[in-house]
């Protein structure tokens, strides 16, 4: 099969499109067609990676993890022997978080891994785009008391987790002032957004209103900047690790103060999956696709990606 390989830490450039064998499924396993996967800021991170712990976790000189990838969806090509939850020609959509390897025509899962079958008002393109954003979002959404938190601001709200948290805060109830460019107000409007600021003529934290929460959904801020424009009580989140790591050890240090940090340990599971096949099958979620390419493009879409200017998700057609 063909599948995207990385067997070196650098640029875009060291993805290469090579022949490596088809997996096969075992007893409890399926094995996926995948038709459509996504690149995201964690196959960017784990490519080239800028935090130590990534090095730590995937190999200090060269990856373990050569086929990049967290995001699918596909049909069901082959079921293990004791597989009971799905059949073949099933279409699935999910997560293979810690595993990797959705940048190949194939990719096999446990049965009781974060997949599930496609929302039934999707395409594959779609179904691929909705569970590392929704997954990180929601992790995020968790740690904010929507009793109390009326009003919130996203910073970069229409990457693919600014956009879910955007969505997933609206349907709480939330107030929402989104940060992002000025040409993706109106999309951004129609996502939920109350108000918009456009980072490239302000700095947000100097906009004069205040907030019950602050997620800074593109790493781009830190609490210590945020925390003049948060509320008594209000939380800071961010979705990076920070400047030397700090995003993990101020929830520690913050645990007293009127103003807090939370550094929410992303992880994933079926239930969460098929709690967003739920929710966008009621009609409570929107997909958001800024480009599509084809399999070969996937160091042009790489690129793209790392010019941090995508609205929502960038998807890969594998088996088109």
């Amino acid at each position: 099969m063909k599948a995207s390989v990385n067997l070196k830490y650098g640029s875009p450039e060291v993805l290469q499109i090579m022949d490596v064998p088809k997996p096969s499924p075992s007893e409890h396993e399926i094995l996926i067609k995948v038709k459509a996967t996504t690149v995201n800021r964690t196959d960017c991170g784990f490519r080239a990676p800028e935090y130590f712990i990534i090095r730590l976790i995937n190999g200090f000189f060269k990856p373990r993890k050569t086929i990049l990838g967290t995001e699918f969806s596909g049909v069901v090509e082959e079921i293990g022997s004791k597989v009971t939850i799905f059949k073949k020609g099933d279409h699935v959509f999910g997560l293979s978080t810690f595993n990797f390897g959705t940048h190949a025509e194939f990719l096999k899962v446990k049965e009781s891994a974060s997949v599930a079958l496609m929302p039934s008002n999707m395409n594959f393109n779609e179904a691929a785009s909705v569970c590392d954003g929704l997954m990180l979002a929601k992790n995020i959404i968790r740690k904010i008391d929507f009793t109390k938190a009326k009003k919130i601001l996203i910073n970069g709200a229409t990457g693919s987790i600014g956009s879910a948290v955007l969505q997933l805060a609206k349907l709480n109830g939330a107030q929402i002032t989104a940060v992002c460019n000025e040409v993706n107000f109106e999309r951004i409007k129609e996502l939920g957004a109350t108000n918009v600021i456009d980072y490239t003529k302000f700095d947000f934290t100097n906009c004069g209103d205040t907030f019950d929460a602050v997620i800074d959904a593109v790493g781009k801020s830190s609490f210590f900047k945020c925390k003049k424009i948060l509320n008594p009580g209000g939380v800071y989140i961010s979705t990076e690790l920070g400047y030397l790591s700090q995003n993990v050890f101020l929830p520690l240090f913050t645990y007293f103060g009127s103003k807090k940090v939370h550094f929410p340990i992303p992880t994933d599971n079926k239930n969460d999956i098929l709690f967003f096949k739920k929710l966008i099958e009621e009609g409570n979620f929107k997909p958001v696709i800024d480009r599509t390419y084809s399999f070969n493009q996937i160091i042009e879409a790489t690129k793209f990606v790392e010019t941090a200017t995508k609205f929502g998700n960038v998807v890969i057609e594998v088996n088109s």
